[in-house]
């Protein structure tokens, strides 16, 4: 999971911006609105762009374990043969 720190201002933003579209709704001011629509949209797509790179960094780490394993079948291979 990427940084505890910046998801929880995520949600924070999240919130935030919830609560000022509400407020927006609630005094017909569309201004204000618009000002949360876009805070919480935003705090949504930090949140998906984190969750796409835990997933990035969890397939590169995959790799990187396929690749060691396949170099030390390898080079136990070759060590065999070269015996």
């Amino acid at each position: 999971m990427a940084d505890l720190k910046g998801r929880m201002n995520d949600a924070k933003d999240k919130v935030a911006g919830e609560g000022k579209e509400a407020y927006g709704k609630a005094t017909d001011d569309k201004s204000k609105e618009m000002e949360g629509k876009v805070q919480s949209k935003g705090a949504d797509a930090k949140s998906k762009a984190r969750d796409l790179g835990d997933k990035v960094k969890e397939k590169a780490d995959e790799i990187g374990d396929d690749v060691k394993e396949g170099y030390e079948d390898l080079k136990a291979k070759m060590s065999k043969h070269n015996k």
